[in-house]
């Protein structure tokens, strides 16, 4: 029982981590065009699958401050799937330090954004259907699209690469992987 309330501590930290940073830096977390710096632990869920929760309920958290019931449903379930299919692809590549396999796990959050943020963005923020204005839709998802890149590959691709490596980061690793 204590090891299960270590983790799902850990997971409430990570939580507050990312909507911390997200609210702290929001003048660039937040519009059109931005660069969510909380993104960056979008990586965590290659190595721990369970840390996409936390990442959901953060986001859900930080997108409480638009008010805007789109944005946080569909920006947390955003966040959600794109933690999901980096678990995924950190579950068949996790022990090889493999660079595609590492590229493809900073562009799910990249690419699940530019398409969900894009569309409420449209829809939420400028009352246009994103499949009836399909230029206003790309050019809100390429701007998405642009920030989460310089985040996930900026920040998030040297994390990823980098952490592994580290005594803290593989300790903590381990205790996820001890039965409870």
């Amino acid at each position: 029982m204590r090891a299960r309330t270590k983790k799902l501590a850990e997971l409430a930290i990570l939580a507050a981590l990312y909507a911390a940073l997200t609210m702290a830096l929001a003048p660039l977390s937040f519009g059109p065009v931005q660069a969510r710096f909380s993104e960056a632990l979008c990586i965590l869920p290659f190595f721990i699958p369970e840390t996409c929760w936390s990442l959901f309920a953060g986001c859900l958290i930080a997108n409480i401050m638009t008010g805007n019931l789109f944005d946080v449903v569909f920006g947390a379930a955003a966040t959600l799937a794109a933690g999901a299919l980096t678990a995924l692809i950190g579950r068949r590549c996790r022990n090889k330090k493999n660079f595609a396999a590492n590229i493809l796990a900073c562009a799910m959050p990249v690419l699940i954004n530019a398409v969900v943020i894009g569309a409420v963005i449209t829809y939420a923020y400028n009352g246009m259907h994103p499949f009836t204005h399909p230029k206003v839709f790309a050019l809100y998802g390429l701007q998405i699209a642009a920030g989460e890149s310089i985040v996930m590959f900026g920040i998030g691709l040297p994390l990823l690469r980098w952490l592994p490596e580290k005594p803290f980061f593989q300790q903590w690793i381990a205790g996820w992987r001890k039965p409870e």
